[in-house]
C-alpha cells in the first residue's frame, strides 16, 4: 500500500529515474549489448542501409551504427556526469567562500565570474578547447571553465541568505569555527537547491559536449561519440541519412529524459515551490 501511495505521489521522479537508469545501464554494459565491434571496419558493407544484419545501417567504413551508438552512450554520459560534478564542486566551493568571507575574496571571485559570463558560453568554450587541443578531456575542461560562474553566483546568493540567520549567529557566538559553521549549518541548508540545479543541467551538458565534438573540438574519431558521429555523417546526408538520423535521435532521447528528470526532481525538492503548482526557478 505504501509503495502504491509513493508511486502515485512521485510517479514522475520514479518514471524518469527508471528511464535514466536504463540509459546508464546501456552505457555500463555496452560491450555486452552491442551486437558487433564498434571499431571493426568492413569496406564491403560501407554505407549499408538498415537491414537484418545491420539494424541501423553502417557508416562509411562499414562499422555497425547500432553498436557505435550504444558505445557512445558510455562516453557521452560519463563526460556529462563528470562535467556536472566538476562544475558543481568548483562553482559551489568558490561561491560559498565568496559569500561567507566576503571582502576582497568575494570581489575577486565575482569579478572573475562576471568576466566569464560576459562572453557567449559556447564560443568561449570553443576558444578554450582550441587552445588546449581537440579531445574529450579538453572539451570537459573548456565547458567547466565557462560554466562554473552560474553555480558560484547561485551558491553565493544562498550563503548570503543563510549567514545572518539566527542559528548561524548562535553557532558563531558559541565559538564555532568558519569551517564548522559552513560544514554543519550552511551547506546542509543549501545543498538541496544546488543538487536540483545540477540535475537540471545534465541534459544541457550532453548537448554542449556533443556540439563541441561535432565542431571538431571534443572527442575525436574513431572514438564512438554522438557529436563525432553526426559530424562524420553530415557529408553523406543525402546518400545515407541514417548516419545523422539515429545519433540525433539518441541525443534527443537522452537529453529529454534527463531534462524531464531534472524538472521532476526540482518539483519534488524545490523549497520555494508554490502550493498552487507554480515555482520559482533556481537559475540566476
Amino acid at each position: 500500500m505504501k509503495i502504491k501511495v509513493f508511486l502515485k505521489n512521485h510517479w514522475q521522479v520514479v518514471l524518469f529515474s527508471s528511464l535514466a537508469l536504463v540509459i546508464i545501464l546501456v552505457g555500463i554494459f555496452a560491450p555486452q549489448l552491442a551486437p558487433k565491434d564498434p571499431f571493426a571496419a568492413n569496406m564491403v558493407d560501407s554505407l549499408h542501409p538498415p537491414s537484418d544484419t545491420y539494424p541501423l545501417g553502417t557508416d562509411k567504413l562499414g562499422r555497425d551504427l547500432l553498436s557505435r551508438i550504444i558505445y557512445a552512450t558510455r562516453l557521452s554520459l560519463f563526460m556529462a556526469l563528470l562535467l556536472v560534478a566538476l562544475i558543481f564542486f568548483i562553482g559551489t566551493s568558490l561561491g560559498v567562500l565568496a559569500g561567507y568571507f566576503g571582502g576582497l575574496l568575494d570581489k575577486v571571485i565575482m569579478r572573475l565570474a562576471d568576466m566569464m559570463i560576459s562572453f557567449p558560453g559556447l564560443i568561449l568554450a570553443i576558444a578554450i578547447a582550441g587552445i588546449l587541443g581537440p579531445s574529450h578531456k579538453n572539451a570537459v575542461l573548456a565547458i567547466t571553465a565557462v560554466s562554473w560562474p552560474k553555480y558560484a553566483r547561485f551558491s553565493r546568493a544562498l550563503v548570503l541568505q543563510l549567514k545572518d540567520r539566527v542559528f548561524v549567529e548562535a553557532a558563531r557566538l558559541n565559538g564555532g569555527s568558519p569551517l564548522h559553521i559552513l560544514w554543519v549549518h550552511i551547506l546542509p541548508n543549501m545543498i538541496e537547491a544546488m543538487i536540483v540545479t545540477a540535475a537540471t543541467d545534465i541534459g544541457a551538458m550532453i548537448l554542449e559536449l556533443s556540439a563541441l565534438s561535432f565542431l571538431g573540438f571534443g572527442a575525436q574519431a574513431p572514438r564512438p561519440e554522438w557529436g563525432v558521429m553526426l559530424n562524420e555523417g553530415r557529408q553523406y546526408l543525402a546518400k545515407a541519412p541514417w548516419l545523422m538520423l539515429y545519433p540525433g535521435i539518441a541525443i534527443l532521447v537522452v537529453v529529454v529524459v534527463f531534462n524531464l528528470l531534472g524538472d521532476a526532481i526540482r518539483d519534488e525538492l524545490d523549497p520555494y515551490q508554490e502550493k498552487n503548482g507554480g515555482r520559482e526557478g533556481y537559475d540566476l
